[in-house]
C-alpha cells in the first residue's frame, strides 16, 4: 500500500511521520504539553498537526453544519465513526481550515498525502463527506489549523531543547483520550515528565 512504503529515500535527519513532544521548558504557551505529528519536514521548513488539544467551542456536528455537509435539524443521524469524531486544535496557523490525519485505507488521488507507517493527510471536504456517509477511513482525527516552522526553525528549537521526538504510533495518533497523550508519548521515550526540569537537559 502507498502509505506503508519505506522512507528509504528520505533524509534521515528529517522528521516526517515522527512525534514532537514539547519539553517542560517550551517557551511558547500555545505548545505547552503538546504532542505534534510531523507531516512534512524539509529544508523549506516543517508542518505538523497537534494531536492532543481540543478545539474550543465547536463539535463535529456543528462543523458539518457550518460546512453545509449536513443540514441543520434535530433528526441528524451519523454513523458510529462520525459520532466519535472530536474537533481538535491542530495549531495556530490557518485555524479555519480542516486537516484530517487518517489510516491508509482511504485515499483520494492528488489530494491525500501518504506520510509514514500507514498514516495519511487529507485536507478536502470529500473526506468529511465520506466519514458522514460511513465510507471514510477506519481511523481518523480532524484538526483545525496546523503548526508551521520556517526553514531551519524546527531544527533550532530541537537543538535548544524545546522538543523531544520519537517514532509515531498510529494507535496514539488516533486515540480519542487526548488528556493522556502527552504522558503516553513521553513514555514511548522512557521519560517521566515529572523528572524533567524546566531547564535544558544536557546529559
Amino acid at each position: 500500500m502507498i502509505g506503508n512504503q519505506p522512507r528509504s529515500l528520505a533524509e534521515p535527519s528529517y522528521l516526517d511521520g515522527q512525534l514532537l513532544i514539547a519539553m517542560p521548558s517550551m517557551e511558547d504557551g500555545r505548545f505547552a504539553r503538546s504532542v505534534v505529528y510531523v507531516c512534512a519536514h524539509s529544508p523549506d521548513g516543517a508542518m505538523g498537526i497537534v494531536i492532543n488539544q481540543v478545539a474550543p467551542q465547536i463539535d463535529f456536528v456543528d462543523l458539518l453544519m457550518q460546512l453545509d455537509i449536513i443540514p441543520e435539524g434535530p433528526e441528524i443521524r451519523l454513523p458510529p465513526a462520525a459520532n466519535r469524531m472530536i474537533v481538535q486544535r491542530g495549531g495556530p496557523v490557518e485555524t479555519g481550515r480542516g486537516f484530517v490525519l487518517h489510516s491508509a485505507d482511504y485515499f483520494i488521488e492528488n489530494s491525500t498525502l501518504p506520510i509514514d507507517n500507514g498514516i495519511c493527510l487529507t485536507a478536502t471536504l470529500e473526506i468529511l463527506k465520506a466519514i458522514v456517509a460511513g465510507s471514510g477511513p477506519k481511523s481518523a482525527m480532524l484538526a483545525l489549523g496546523y503548526a508551521g516552522w520556517a526553514p531551519g526553525q524546527l531544527d533550532a528549537e530541537i537543538r535548544a531543547n524545546g522538543w523531544l521526538h520519537c517514532a509515531a504510533r498510529p494507535e496514539l495518533v488516533f486515540d480519542r483520550d487526548l488528556s493522556s497523550k502527552y504522558d503516553r508519548a513521553m513514555a514511548l521515550l522512557g521519560v517521566d515528565p515529572a523528572m524533567l526540569s524546566g531547564e535544558s537537559g544536557h546529559g
